[in-house]
């Protein structure tokens, strides 16, 4: 006998400002199952999230729970149903402690009006005990790595009874091992009968968690069915609506002098004694696991963390590192790693966005910003780099992820760098969208620019660099070539400098 259904949606659509964001979408959640809900970024995948919680009202279809028909929730009554959303932020709070995040919200729902706080501690071990793991009740959240902040958001979800969890990229920040513990407590929690709907666009994830599957695309449900049916070649082409093959990045050209010498460069306190030369036409790799300094040394390239030691060189001549604007203006580029805090302003249009960086270039005589001229190099950057925008007049918030990277990539190249660097270039972006990351950062190596990618997404960085460097706690243990080498290989290396470096 089949498993009943835990919700289920009929026709359900729903329009932003005449937008179709979804279009007659059915999708029935069975009891203990683990779903995948996956899609290219806005295909309406967080839309129909938000109609499930109660958060949007569809303007058209029903939603069906234990054999009642409803036009719409709204939160209250979607909670009480059992249902929890945990977004990528968790919706956590950082400064109480874990007892305090996993108990309080079910406490206030049961009606208290005081707070038992031998009553929350015991309510919270309970919770960790159902999915067996160990958090320090005590622990302030803010002090706790993400992935344990993700397992008490999980436990508050099931001291409100929860019947369906659904996760929102949840694997987004969590490292390899720190991904594996949460799905063995996806897999306890669907023992319990508890259903799943795992929301991500990480393909090989999902066939590790996943059995059944729904895809997404612009607002429509376009196929599903179990997993086995389906092939990667036949994932990617449903999510994205075009043929997208792996293939690994050649360098054409290499120059023989250096192009960009980074020289026995530190930061106290947070790495040290960092050498290596990029030469023109190659795409270089930096890869490290969280805390190896990767990210701190990523910065300080473009002087937004200032070296203490050591030298950089541009070209074979030192660069006088006083201000980013010096970097800049001497032909370095940096994509960071958080698009929304650090690269993009959000409210602006997608034009301004482009030029934020050389606003001095784009004045007219009055010393006014050139929309006309603005308007013309934005749409230019638009074709180019396969933004997809009815205008370029939109605010920039409007854009999906994905999109929004296209943004942030073209405002840096406006720059005409001679280096470009890119921080975690993909993180939270879907698979068309980075093909054509990888595509364009390609055809700029073919014309001479040196590149760096520093990622601890290990396919990532073999697949579109020719030398790796290995990062552990603040130093490069490791160099390699990515020519031949395979996933699991490097991933070794990267946990064996972990201990080495450790040991010392």
């Amino acid at each position: 006998m089949a498993n009943k259904s835990v919700i289920k949606l009929t026709g359900i659509s729903k329009s932003f400002a005449g937008v179709k964001a979804l279009q007659d979408i059915d999708l029935d959640i069975k009891e203990g199952e683990i779903r995948c809900l996956a899609g290219g970024n806005g295909c309406g995948k967080s839309t129909v999230i938000k109609i499930i919680s109660g958060f949007y009202q569809p303007d058209k279809g029903t939603i069906e729970i234990d054999g009642k028909e409803y036009s719409h929730l709204n939160p209250q009554q979607a909670i009480g149903m059992g249902i929890q959303v945990i977004y990528q932020d968790f919706s956590v709070f950082p400064n109480l402690t874990v007892a305090e995040n996993i108990a309080l919200s079910a406490e206030r729902l049961d009606g208290k009006k005081f707070v038992n706080w031998k009553r929350v501690r015991e309510r919270a071990q309970e919770a960790m005990d159902m999915i067996n793991i160990h958090l320090d009740l005590d622990a302030i959240l803010s002090e706790l790595p993400v992935a344990s902040k993700q397992l008490v958001a999980i436990c508050r979800s099931l001291l409100q009874n929860a019947r369906l969890l659904i996760l929102d990229e949840p694997t987004t920040a969590l490292t390899k091992n720190e991904v594996k513990s949460l799905f063995k407590v996806i897999k306890d929690l669907q023992a319990k009968g508890i259903s799943i709907l795992f929301v991500s666009h990480k393909i090989e994830e999902v066939y590790e968690i996943a059995k059944e599957l729904t895809i997404f695309r612009n607002g429509k449900k376009v196929i599903e069915g179990s997993l086995q049916e389906f092939d990667r070649k036949k994932f990617v082409y449903y999510m994205t609506g075009r043929e997208i093959e792996t293939v690994k990045f050649q360098p054409k050209n290499i120059g023989k002098q250096p192009l960009f010498e980074v020289q026995n460069i530190g930061i106290k306190d947070l790495f040290k004694d960092v050498s290596f030369q990029l030469y023109p036409g190659e795409i270089l790799g930096i890869t490290g696991l969280l805390g190896s300094g990767r990210s701190e040394l990523a910065k300080s390239l473009l002087n937004l963390e200032k070296i203490t030691e050591g030298r950089i060189l541009l070209e074979g001549k030192e660069l006088k590192t006083s201000s980013v604007k010096d970097m800049i203006d001497a032909g370095i580029a940096y994509v960071p790693e958080d698009r929304l805090t650090e690269g993009l302003f959000m409210p602006q249009t997608i034009s301004r966005n482009m030029i934020a960086a050389v606003i001095e270039r784009n004045l007219n005589r009055l010393t006014l910003i050139d929309d006309a001229g603005v308007k013309e190099r934005s749409e230019q950057w638009v074709e180019e780099l396969k933004v997809k925008t009815p205008s370029t007049e939109l605010p920039v918030q409007a854009l999906s992820g994905g999109n929004q990277q296209k943004v942030v990539i073209a405002k840096w190249l406006s720059t005409n760098p001679k280096v470009l660097i890119l921080n975690s270039p993909t993180v939270g972006i879907d698979v068309g969208a980075k093909a054509d990351i990888y595509d364009y950062t390609r055809m700029l190596a073919s014309k001479g620019m040196g590149i760096i990618i520093i990622s601890d997404d290990i396919p990532e960085v073999i697949d579109n660099c020719n030398r790796v460097l290995v990062m552990k706690k603040g130093r490069i243990t490791d160099e390699l070539s990515t020519e031949g080498l395979e996933e699991d290989t490097l991933s070794d290396i990267l946990i064996d400098a972990n201990k080495e470096v450790a040991a010392k």
